[in-house]
């Protein structure tokens, strides 16, 4: 029987496999290292157990003992898998760039998180490095493995993933293109794999912002690129650097989700950008081998969300949307107009409000599409809120308890008007020509969001 003592156990011996979809118009193989099938979901598997094995040995991590480390997710993750087969106590430290689906991950595993703000430096007290030094200090029992210094890092994948990509490609690997966060995992396999083949060239996939291949400034590409150096890391490993956007990687992470129907995080977009755009200047004898680092699925509620990607202003609509396009879209039996005239009783206007399924209304004095008429407007809640204070309110004019009218817009500006408005009111009353077409909700506005079309 082919059993594992435990799932530690099936870190390791993630398979290649060729890019035929994303790399077409490029004449060399590339084959993709698909580290997010390790248990935890990314290389960083490698590391947690080695780390945490090293530390007993050495006398830094006792029985009973509590695990602290700074991490951007994955190795808190591989942290994590080994401290509860080992009965460790762990406590992560992250930015707060990081997605809610890592967070959420570690804490299904039972370890404690502490959140830290990205935009500080790192000698910081507020950064996750600084703050998760105090800890390691003022815990007793504390241990901080400290990928970016422990030298077991480099070590696990000079043991691991270096021979493994040596043999699945029978040696025949001419480029390596790997995205650089710790340095441990670049350090570790361009050592073993430089050692038997010297002219073997290694590429740095780095996210614009980080420190190794230029000025240091906030991005949000997860897991690679630094704003210091590591000590795991080994620069002159590096024979040349690639920049990559977070525009460029998450559009990549996407492309290969859907066309190789492999599920990426953003740091396997960035290593793909860069690999494509070395693979570009070479020839169809090539052989590259680019490293994926994790699963698409701690980041389904960022760089797989079309609304997450529109706020940073990383997605663009094919074209201009017209306010006109979402009323239209509306789908439902309720008329695009609904209103209720100022001396209707407030219980008549509840009733009106209650047939039709609407929460507001315009008011008018007299029944007409004329904005001229439009004097005021009623809303659910502060009729709710009136009538609950002075029940016999149900039996006066509406004018004596209307709000102002809802703003007005035309229906042939973009939508990104009816948005502002929505920022601060619940709808907006679409017109044209002085005529009121109807009205639009913050509800009408969502669902034609999540079902128009995207560009990828």
């Amino acid at each position: 029987m082919e059993i594992l003592d435990s799932i530690l156990d099936a870190v390791g011996n993630t398979p290649l496999v060729r890019l035929r979809r994303v790399t077409r118009g490029v004449r060399p193989t590339i084959l993709a290292k698909l580290e997010l099938l390790n248990p935890g979901g990314s290389v960083k598997d490698r590391i947690g157990l080695r780390m945490i094995e090293a530390a007993e040995r050495a006398g830094l991590l006792k029985p009973g003992g509590t695990i602290v480390e700074p991490t951007s997710g994955n190795t808190g993750h591989g942290l994590a898998i080994a401290a509860a087969i080992k009965g460790y106590r762990c406590i992560f430290v992250m930015p707060d760039k990081m997605s809610q689906e890592k967070i959420a991950l570690l804490r299904a595993y039972g370890a404690e998180v502490i959140i830290t703000p990205t935009a500080v430096p790192p000698d910081s007290p507020e950064s996750y490095y600084r703050v998760a030094d105090r800890l390691t200090q003022e815990i007793p029992g504390a241990f901080q493995p400290n990928q970016y210094f422990n030298p077991e890092n480099p070590a696990a994948h000079e043991a691991t993933t270096g021979p493994e990509i040596w043999r699945q490609t029978e040696g025949r690997i001419d480029v390596l293109v790997c995205g650089v966060g710790t340095g441990g995992t670049v350090t570790g396999v361009a050592r073993y794999l430089k050692a038997r083949k010297p002219d073997l060239l290694v590429v740095g996939a780095d996210p614009e912002g980080s420190i190794y291949s230029g000025d240091v400034h906030p991005y949000l590409t997860e897991g690679i690129g630094e704003d210091f150096w590591p000590a795991t890391f080994d620069p002159s490993l590096i024979d040349r650097w690639e920049r990559v956007s977070d525009r460029e990687a998450f559009h990549m992470a996407r492309r290969i989700t859907r066309e190789e129907g492999i599920l990426v995080g953003g740091s396997s977009g960035t290593a793909v950008v860069a690999a494509l755009r070395v693979a570009a200047e070479l020839d169809e004898g090539t052989t590259m081998v680019v490293i994926l680092p994790d699963t698409g699925r701690n980041y389904l509620s960022k760089i797989y969300s079309d609304s997450w990607l529109l706020q940073y202003g990383l997605l663009e609509r094919p074209e201009v949307v017209r306010i006109e396009q979402v009323l239209q879209a509306r789908h439902g039996p309720v008329p695009p107009l609904v209103t209720v005239t100022a001396k209707d009783k407030v219980r008549q206007a509840i009733d009106v409000l209650q047939e039709y399924g609407i929460s507001q209304a315009p008011v008018v004095r007299e029944p007409s599409e004329d904005v001229a008429q439009v004097v005021g407007s009623i809303q659910e809640r502060a009729l709710l809120d009136r009538i609950f204070r002075d029940p016999d309110a149900l039996q006066a004019d509406v004018a004596e308890v209307m709000g102002p009218p809802l703003p007005m817009v035309e229906a042939g500006d973009p939508i990104e008007v009816a948005f502002a408005e929505l920022q601060r009111e619940p709808a907006v009353l679409v017109t044209r020509g002085g005529r009121a077409l109807g009205v639009l909700t913050r509800s009408d506005l969502l669902e034609f969001l999540a079902h128009a079309p995207r560009t990828p």
